[in-house]
């Protein structure tokens, strides 16, 4: 009887979504524990991800199963549990991205091996958004987003460049043999240094593990890739200030991040617990603010709508992978990065977050900026 009043709640819940429990069509989710229901109600996210993961239940479309759950707001009918509570208490008195915590979060993400990301990604191993426009696979569409971020930041041979936050190199690697400048690539991840140094040998390119928050010598243009979703909201206006004390007055700096509709301290506790710890997305006005009497906006760029197509190709490479990854890691590990991928996906094709690419300058700039768009 308690099952029945579980289930029925949640079927309440998704009312108006489409969704049908156990249904015929992809996106219609089939649960196969009856558990499942009381834990999505007491749990939230928490609750949905970890019996995704354990097998509780499954979905041919999570995608679009999650786009619809997001279109109709379903989360909000549902009261904050004291996980979440306790996050958003944490995130508002804490910070959550000091440098001994940011080293464990990084670890955390990226220090799992290379295997996974190699599988996953293009050549040049980019994680971040790629530009489809004329594109046709992943791997072009990485090259486009490298090109466009060039082509933004105005490269000439010779000029210093400063990449926070780099990666496996792709960028500096791209950079540096392309426009020819002379690349300071830095990360806090030991797996990413090791293989970026591998990647960029015989390129003016230096890969340093380094904190952002010890950089102090000037470049020329600086960017940031994927960077400012592991900063935190009480570190937005140190970063820009650092940022200003290391650019050139006459340089650029471009700033690729994801970015939310709304201003926000919470932290989805199952993205938390499994993927990003300590991660928070920004919003425009926190970075606008974080800004002010630091840097001048010069120009502004929304391709969200992109990183669903790259998404779609990431979990494309994930499943032609699955065997291997299986075997690398586990069924667990295998369903969660899945839920994911699929989660994440849904987020940019409702448009609940966005990608920004956001050129600034220093106030004493003098320059005319022309955007850069194709």
């Amino acid at each position: 009887m308690k099952t029945n009043k579980y289930k029925a709640a949640v079927e309440e819940l998704i009312s108006g979504t489409g969704i049908t429990i156990n249904g015929d069509k992809p996106y219609d989710i089939q649960v196969y524990n009856p558990n499942f229901y009381k834990r999505v109600l007491s749990q939230g996210s928490i609750g949905v991800g970890e019996s995704y993961m354990e097998g509780w239940w499954d979905c041919q479309d999570l995608d679009t199963f999650f786009n619809k759950i997001f279109a109709q707001e379903v989360e909000k009918k549902i009261q904050n549990n004291w996980k979440f509570i306790s996050l958003f208490v944490k995130a508002k008195l804490f910070n959550l991205q000091t440098k001994s915590k940011a080293l464990q979060s990084i670890a955390h993400h990226y220090d799992i091996g290379n295997s996974l990301y190699k599988n996953m990604l293009d050549p040049l191993m980019m994680y971040s958004c790629g530009y489809w426009e004329g594109a046709a696979t992943l791997n072009e569409a990485q090259e486009q987003k490298l090109k466009l971020i060039c082509e933004k930041l105005q490269l000439k041979p010779g000029q210093k460049v400063l990449d926070i936050g780099c990666g496996w190199g792709g960028f500096a690697y791209y950079a540096a043999k392309n426009y020819k400048v002379n690349v300071v690539g830095i990360t806090i991840s030991a797996e990413q240094q090791k293989l970026a140094i591998e990647r960029c040998q015989g390129l003016n390119v230096e890969i340093r593990f380094q904190d952002y928050r010890d950089i102090d010598e000037k470049f020329d243009r600086i960017v940031s890739i994927g960077m400012l979703e592991h900063v935190g909201h009480k570190n937005y206006a140190r970063f820009m200030q650092i940022i200003n004390k290391n650019l050139t007055d006459n340089g650029l700096c471009l700033l690729h991040f994801i970015g939310s509709n709304k201003s926000d301290l919470n932290v989805d506790p199952w993205i938390h617990k499994y993927i990003f710890p300590n991660g928070l997305i920004p919003s425009l006005t926190q970075i606008g603010k974080a800004m002010e009497e630091k840097l001048l906006l010069e120009d502004l760029h929304n391709i969200g709508l992109h990183y669903y197509f790259t998404l779609k190709a990431w979990q494309e490479n994930f499943k032609k992978s699955k065997e291997y990854l299986k075997k690398e890691y586990d069924e667990t590990f295998y369903r969660m990065w899945n839920f994911y991928l699929a989660t994440s996906a849904a987020s940019f094709r409702s448009r609940r977050l966005n990608l920004w690419q956001i050129v600034v300058a220093k106030p004493c700039f003098q320059k005319e900026y022309k955007s850069v768009r194709f």
